[in-house]
This record gives C-alpha cells, sequence and structure tokens, in this order.
C-alpha cells in the first residue's frame, strides 16, 4: 500500500459477490441506461470474481462495503478472434467520491496496469450524463486522447428510475 494514498484496489474474489451485486445495483440506479437484470450483473461478476475471462478491481476491505470498483472483461472483439480488455463498468459509491484518495483515479491506474500485463487493448469510456465532463478531464489525465465519442439518442443515463 502507498504510503502517501492509502487507497489501494484489489482483486476481487468470489467471497466479495454480495457486496458487489449490492454495489452494482447502486451503480445502476445512479447511471444506469436500462433496467438492470440482476441475472445478468450476476454472470458478469460471479465470472469475473472467478477470473473467468475477467476481474474486478475493488477498494475496500475483504468483508466490507466495497467504496469502488471497475469490472473487466476479456473477450474477442464483435468482429474479430483477437481479444481485448473490456472495461463494463467503473463506479465509485457516492458516499466516497469526495473522499481523499482519488478512488476513480486509482481504478484507471489499476485498469492500465492490467492492461499492460495482459497485454491486451484495453477499452474503457463514459456512458453518463452525470458530471461527465470531469470524467473526461481526468480520463485525459491518466489515458491521454480519446478514440471517439459516444452518443445516446432516445435515452438518458439514469432515467430509467426515474420512472419506475
Amino acid at each position: 500500500m502507498d504510503e502517501e494514498n492509502p487507497v489501494h484496489v484489489r482483486i476481487g474474489t468470489p467471497d466479495d459477490v454480495f457486496a458487489m451485486m449490492t454495489l452494482a445495483m447502486n451503480a445502476c440506479v445512479d447511471n444506469g441506461l436500462t433496467n438492470p437484470n440482476p441475472r445478468k450483473l450476476l454472470a458478469d461478476i460471479w465470472a469475473s470474481l472467478n477470473l473467468d475471462h475477467g476481474l474486478i478491481g475493488i477498494i475496500g476491505m475483504p468483508g466490507e462495503e466495497i467504496e469502488a470498483m471497475i469490472l473487466m472483461r476479456v473477450e474477442p472483439m464483435w468482429y474479430s478472434d483477437d481479444y481485448v480488455l473490456n472495461e463494463r463498468a467503473i463506479f465509485v459509491d457516492p458516499k466516497y467520491r469526495s473522499a481523499k484518495g482519488g478512488r476513480a483515479a486509482r481504478l484507471c491506474e489499476f485498469a492500465q496496469k492490467v492492461q499492460e500485463s495482459l497485454g491486451v487493448p484495453l477499452l474503457i469510456g463514459i456512458l453518463s450524463t452525470k458530471d461527465a465532463e470531469a470524467k473526461v478531464r481526468l480520463y485525459q489525465r491518466k489515458f491521454g486522447q480519446s478514440a471517439g465519442a459516444y452518443w445516446v439518442i432516445g435515452a438518458k443515463t439514469g432515467a430509467w428510475k426515474e420512472a419506475n
């Protein structure tokens, strides 16, 4: 653990499944584009916690609530047999967003370390309307210039919960 920054990212294990599901559902409420399906969430989360074509970087002590996480899957591009490291979600619990330690920045650094160790391209982005400009600035600092942009037509992130 870094003496100057006590925020540490660890690799999630199957013991983290319940805390991860809680955080994942909170992430969907905070920023989800559509109504979440807990079974689909669990499928990616469980596989990644078991290091089956993915992994989850977690900030938080084992057995306690998770402060922040990044879920990444190793999979081929839809048009290729070549694998990429595909970031599914990066989320910092609202209680920890203003806390010292830069949790989002630590998760970005973790993603880069995983990418370097695997030697496959990392696909990571922002699908959010909440604080998007600040997130873009963080990603540009951590990763450099973006490779494009993303538009959502006919919906708004976080809007599904307002309809329910």
